[in-house]
């Protein structure tokens, strides 16, 4: 998020079980409750289904760039190794910020320069810091390149400045033409952009200039997108389109659908972009899902930072400890396991808002970065790095979750522990955060007849950066760990060939505590009776067949399918919070009225976090 300030502020930003004891070694509880005692966990089950694929994890090189251009070249190197290498956080995303010259910006770090002259010429030579760390991610391979740009040139806005106003109506081709040349020349120089955002945070007009940032009404946004859409067409290029880039999950799930649906825009778009400075709910989460396959787009998390004081919501602190990594991976867990993101970008890589002391928690500094550099390195000569748990935190995801990787959700975890997977190559990567002060153990069922070995474990804790630790004890395709207070680690398990068994049970409701039954009329919930009727399993194709057949969410509300067709009507996710969702409509199964009488209907609403949504096994 950008926010306005001077040098020393703030910157921006759950059995009703087949019978058989023995099922549960291929086949366990659709949605698991968290068990009674840690020390005796029942296990948690990864879902058969691929919930989404992952398509990169990233930062950006705003602002930090302007400084680190005044450093040695060795320190310079340094960091895009830290950033970029194997090494280091191996990310498979940088966004490269397009400056809008920096016109009336007071803050210097935070007014890039852009490269048109006043003639409309272009002077390439310009942005050296920008142009350095782009060319150093694109030397280290980083998989997706974004620009985007926080203002256009100050000679097309409204007020004529690089912060506040809005770019001018006839403008707007003039702007399509200045991004689409800028693209042009980094491509030749074998620094393709994957993706451009033209737009950042469009609700905010940052016209106390600290920084650089412009207003996009809601009806302009899909007139930019597709004047840059139709000229990326003319020229051949082929980067994607991320937009709306919204400060918070509410106002892109508000905004998003009023200028995605404008005639002619839709086909532009290649990712829709949220930012989560809100510090969303788990419904606000769930709600951009839904958003998102409305619009028939997938969902990019591509900013958030400045959280803190125990918590993820906003709050001025500077916290180098493994509080504000746990955090950070919190937010990552949500936006991937609940939102179902396909990607997420942290905001800036960079920081000099160390506050008063580089190595301990002060309310002066922010937590913007990863890294941090002193703001007076120009005066005093001092160019050390210091780093942040946060650093290693993103680490435990951007070195092993690459893009291709395929999220499966994980139900039944222990209190204060949240474990998300990824499932590429043959390799399955598991990522588990305790929150816990105290040791917690964890039980992890592959639901598959092929076992699984663990290949590797890494932890990051009060005491540990990337450490390689214990490999968890493995039992066919189950896991057993035990976690560290307040750590996060990171196991690789190798699986050769897969052949996924459906998990079996009830779905009981957890507002209610009835079963859900269905049948080609609809479905309701009754008392659980353990009967066939009540049985329900759940595939690697998303699909929850019970005795009448498939549910099956269409125009006439839920039903039963005696065939299953692929379709999204037919298929589900069950998020890790309980919530069972289609996939047509990225809305949760909702018992109406959150009635709890036998024969109550259940049917499909918006995700919003209550009980009677939230369904777990008898």
């Amino acid at each position: 998020m950008h926010v306005t300030h001077p040098r020393t502020t703030h910157p921006r930003k759950r059995s009703a079980l087949l019978t058989a004891a023995a099922a549960l070694a291929v086949a366990g509880p659709l949605i698991s409750a968290p068990p009674a005692s840690a020390a005796d966990p029942v296990a948690a089950e990864v879902s058969p289904y691929a919930a989404q694929t992952i398509d990169n994890i990233g930062a950006s090189g705003a602002w930090w760039v302007n400084d680190l251009k005044n450093f040695d070249p060795k320190v310079q190197a340094r960091v895009a190794k830290l950033l970029f290498s194997s090494q280091g956080l191996d990310l498979s995303n940088y966004r490269y910020n397009i400056g809008g010259g920096g016109t009336a910006v007071t803050t210097p770090s935070r007014a890039p320069e852009d490269f048109r002259n006043d003639d409309g010429t272009y002077d390439w030579s310009k942005d050296k810091g920008g142009r350095t760390f782009l060319s150093y991610a694109a030397k280290y391979g980083v998989e997706n390149l974004v620009a985007f740009v926080n203002s256009a040139p100050a000679e097309w806005k409204t007020n004529g400045k690089s912060c506040g106003g809005y770019l001018k109506a006839e403008n707007e081709q003039d702007f399509a033409k200045y991004i689409a040349d800028v693209t042009d020349h980094f491509a030749k120089r074998g620094q393709r952009f994957d993706h451009i955002s033209p737009f950042n945070e469009p609700t905010n007009s940052f016209d106390s200039c600290g920084q650089e940032g412009m207003l996009v009404d809601v009806d302009q946004r899909d007139d930019i997108v597709r004047a840059l859409g139709a000229e990326q067409d003319a020229r051949r290029q082929k980067t994607g389109i991320i937009a709306d880039e919204s400060t918070s999950t509410v106002k892109f799930n508000d905004e998003v659908p009023r200028w995605i649906s404008q005639p002619g825009t839709a086909q532009y778009v290649d990712k829709l972009a949220h930012h989560t400075y809100d510090n969303p709910s788990d419904a606000n989460r769930a709600k951009v899902y839904e958003t998102a396959k409305n619009a028939g787009i997938e969902s990019w998390s591509t900013e958030v930072c400045c959280f803190g004081k125990g918590g993820t919501g906003w709050a001025q602190e500077y916290d180098p400890t493994i509080d504000g990594g746990l955090n950070l991976s919190r937010i990552i867990y949500k936006d991937f396991a609940t939102a179902h993101d396909s990607a997420f970008h942290w905001w800036v890589a960079l920081s000099e808002m160390i506050g008063t002391d580089p190595y301990a928690k002060n309310d002066s500094g922010w937590n913007d970065g990863l890294i941090y550099y002193d703001p007076d390195y120009a005066t005093n000569g001092n160019q050390t790095l210091y780093f942040t748990k946060r650093y290693y935190a993103l680490g435990q995801y951007s070195k092993f979750v690459k893009p291709g990787s395929v999220a499966h959700n994980v139900t039944g975890v222990p209190d204060g522990v949240e474990v998300s997977t990824y499932d590429r190559d043959g390799k399955w990567v598991v990522v588990v955060n305790n929150h816990n002060a105290t040791d917690s153990s964890l039980k992890l069922h592959f639901n598959s007849k092929t076992p699984v070995r663990a290949s590797q474990a890494v932890r990051t804790s009060a005491d540990e950066n990337w450490a390689k630790v214990a490999k968890p004890a493995v039992r066919g395709s189950t896991v057993s760990a035990s976690l560290p207070g307040r750590s996060i680690t990171t196991y690789v398990l190798d699986q050769k060939g897969r052949g996924s068994s459906a998990i079996t049970g009830a779905l009981q409701g957890q507002q209610s505590g009835k079963c859900l039954t269905a049948d080609a009329s609809g479905a309701a919930i009754n008392a659980c009776t353990g009967e066939d009727a009540q049985d329900w399993s759940y595939d690697a194709k998303g699909a929850l067949k019970g005795a009448g057949g498939y549910l099956t969410a269409g125009s006439a509300g839920l039903t039963t399918s005696a065939a299953f067709t692929g379709d999204a009507g037919h298929r589900w996710l069950l998020n890790s919070n309980g919530q069972i969702v289609n996939e047509a409509s990225g809305t949760c199964l909702d018992v109406g009225g959150q009635a709890t009488a036998d024969g109550s209907k259940v049917g499909l609403w918006s995700c919003n976090g209550g009980t009677n949504q939230a369904w777990f096994r008898q």
